[in-house]
């Protein structure tokens, strides 16, 4: 769609939507049920065969246009794709990324890098799973990034370090944010940064080194260490120095995307509490009619509604090219809530049997955990609605 439409022409769609491609999604994932991921877990491995299905459906190449091989579907169909993993005791934190990451690499990339990625990413023949930001000082404040990328000749020569870079270890390819003008010399911090298309497999040991990190969830993550590593100079996306401003391009599908997972978490977890509580018996009556049993989970399900409905809105605004950050971050952090509150829910309804690992109750619970810090922490949306949608003072 056009900038040019109007707010109240844009339409939210209500109900089950994509019924096609829900059910789709489901029955792939019921090739993969709860014994599947524990088994990961327990290896800490990367789900291959997962992925490999989930490729070969064509679902991670949903958002990449048809005249690149993809299905060239809009941001709501891929937010149903993940929200059904997740409802249905998956979880696409291995593979997701492949979804938003291409989105820079698509709208700022030039006719000949997208020629040349594009297709094999869609195929499934290249993995863009990377996403190079994050570093262990700066954390949240991207613009202070000490990673530094020199120009020498037709190369760019990296120096520095990234945390927390998902599934290094299984991609091909990495989007690097990187600093090519210091902070010093720049008028606004926002200023020369640079986005990279890094080919991993070409940099490993020749500058580049990654490192597994030990985490809550099995998520792959990685540290990063550049030590030289040389990037051809043509694999710089868009203009040198106009990172920041393409990685904020991309920020509100990312998180459109991620909180849709919540979405289906929230529903995982309420389905398998209601079946829990009307089947457990615990003095001669299922304890769902008890009221300290059932009034989290229906409030869990009330607070899953809301939050839905309002992704949704920002899904439809994404979509019409109208601004969409103020109701993307707000439903992050709803959605987040929401699932968090239903997994504590379902963790209390199974009480002790919540801990064992057979029931799944304690690995969603893990997993959904960390969306309240992941793509961006709770506190820091309250200080975007205080700041930007409220008008108070800016409060960092």
């Amino acid at each position: 769609m056009s900038a040019a439409v109007k707010l109240e022409d844009v339409k939210v769609p209500l109900g089950e939507d994509y019924p096609e491609i829900r059910s789709s999604v489901r029955k792939i994932c019921a090739n993969y049920p709860g014994a599947y991921w524990r088994d990961l877990e327990a290896r800490e491995a990367y789900p291959a065969e997962f992925v490999k299905a989930l490729t070969e459906a064509g679902y991670l190449a949903a958002l990449i246009p048809e005249e690149y091989g993809g299905a060239g579907l809009p941001l709501r169909a891929a937010a149903v794709i993940l929200e059904e993993i997740h409802a249905s005791g998956c979880n696409a934190g291995a593979c997701h990324a492949q979804m938003y990451i291409m989105g820079t690499l698509l709208r700022h990339g030039n006719a000949e890098q997208k020629a040349r990625y594009l297709p094999g990413i869609a195929r499934g023949e290249l993995r863009l799973q990377a996403f190079g930001v994050t570093e262990p000082t700066t954390g949240t404040d991207t613009t202070k990034l000490k990673t530094r990328a020199v120009r020498d000749g037709d190369h760019y020569v990296i120096h520095g370090q990234k945390v927390w870079t998902s599934r290094a270890l299984y991609s091909d390819l990495m989007l690097l944010l990187a600093r090519t003008m210091p902070l010093e010399q720049v008028k606004k911090k926002t200023e020369g940064l640079s986005v990279f298309l890094l080919d991993i497999g070409a940099c490993r040991g020749k500058g580049l080194e990654i490192r597994p990190l030990k985490a809550m969830v099995n998520h792959n993550s990685t540290e990063v260490f550049f030590d030289g590593a040389r990037v051809p100079a043509e694999n710089l996306i868009g203009e040198e120095g106009k990172g920041f401003r393409y990685l904020l391009d991309g920020i509100n599908a990312e998180r459109i995307l991620v909180s849709s997972e919540a979405i289906g978490d929230a529903r995982w977890f309420t389905k398998t509490a209601v079946a829990y509580a009307k089947q457990r018996i615990v003095f001669d009556r299922p304890i769902g009619q008890n009221q300290g049993i059932q009034f989290p989970i229906a409030r869990a399900h009330a607070e899953t509604e809301a939050a839905d409905l309002l992704l949704r809105k920002a899904a439809a605004l994404f979509e019409a090219g109208l601004p969409c950050g103020d109701d993307t971050n707000m439903a992050k952090m709803l959605a987040a809530d929401a699932s968090w509150h239903a997994g504590e829910a379902c963790l209390q309804t199974h009480g002790g049997f919540g801990y064992a690992r057979e029931y799944d109750v304690e690995r969603k619970w893990r997993e959904t955990r960390l969306l309240q810090i992941a793509p961006i922490s709770t506190n820091l949306v309250l200080a975007y609605i205080g700041e930007h949608i409220l008008g108070m003072p800016r409060s960092y």
